[in-house]
Order: structure tokens, then sequence, then C-alpha cells
């Protein structure tokens, strides 16, 4: 059972890093495309295959979750994941991003926020795959997220103002 829970805990990071990763060459590719002030088709297959690995990253974590819960429950562990404010913490931002991603979509989300949003879960997200944020509890870690979150879409904000040409959203 052992080897299960290490590999499972792998394909958790490894989705992890897909969608943190994914994020990133995101916003590179939307720098970009909207550099000339026009999507041409390649840009636009270039943005649809870091949808899929964004897509692809967040069902690998999800899936692996579940699986690491299910074989700490089989195990018997005494400290079962779902128990922990860390698991919460990961599903939380993982809805999150889902649900910025879903509302992106359907344009009901203005692109400067959901895009921070994303871009603020996914690292989030990553860091608590590697162990890397420290356990300070779930209220604290929202609120860190959502403070990352505005500055991380003022950033963003400030470097696309950078293009004057930029083309709105709607057009991709």
């Amino acid at each position: 059972m052992e080897i299960l829970i290490v590999i499972f805990v792998l394909l958790q990071a490894i989705g992890a890093i897909m969608g943190a990763g994914g994020a990133v060459f995101g916003e590179l590719a939307y720098f970009r495309a909207i550099k000339d002030g026009r999507i041409d088709r390649a840009e636009r297959d270039h943005l649809r295959v870091i949808a899929n690995a964004l897509r692809f990253g967040m069902m690998l974590l999800l899936l692996s979750s579940i699986a690491l819960v299910l074989a700490a429950f089989i195990d018997s562990d005494p400290i079962q994941p779902a128990l922990t404010a860390s698991y919460w913490i990961l599903m939380t931002l993982a809805l999150v991003v889902i649900w910025a991603s879903w509302a992106l979509s359907k344009r009901s989300l203005p692109f400067w926020l959901g895009s921070a949003i994303i871009f603020t879960g996914w690292w989030m997200i990553a860091l608590l795959a590697f162990g890397r944020f420290p356990d300070i509890g779930y209220g604290p870690t929202i609120l860190f997220t959502i403070v990352a979150g505005d500055i991380i879409a003022a950033v963003l904000a400030y470097c696309r103002s950078l293009y004057p040409r930029a083309l709105e959203p709607r057009e991709l």
C-alpha cells in the first residue's frame, strides 16, 4: 500500500506542477498573442493546448487526492487526510480554480479577475502539494491567498497596460 501512496502523491504533485506551469505559460502566451494586436490561428491553437494541460493537471490532482483519501481509509491510518485543514484548503482552491475557469468561459467574470484567481489558485495548490506553505490553518491560508490574488491581479494589470494595442479578452 505504501508504494500506491507514493505514486498518488507523485501524481498529485505532477498535476499541481502542470497547473501552475500551465498558468504561467498561459499568461506568457496571452502576452505574446496581444503583442501584434490580433490573435491568429497558431496563437489560438497554442492557448487551446495550454487549456487542455490545465484541465488534465486538475483532473490528475483531484483523482490522486481522492485516491490518497481512499488509500488512507483502507490502510486505517490514524490521521485521515479528509480531516486535515491542508486537505480542505487544497480542495477549496481546486474548486475556486474550477469555478473561475468556468466563469471565464461563460464570460461572467472579468478577464483580469479570472486570470488572477486561476494563476494564484494554481500556485497555491502547487505550494500546498509540495508542502512549501506553512500550516497556519484554513482561514489564514485563504486570506493569504486572497491578498496574494489581489497583488497578482495588480501586477498582471500593470503588465497588460504596457501593451498599447492590447486586445480585449472577448476577442479570444
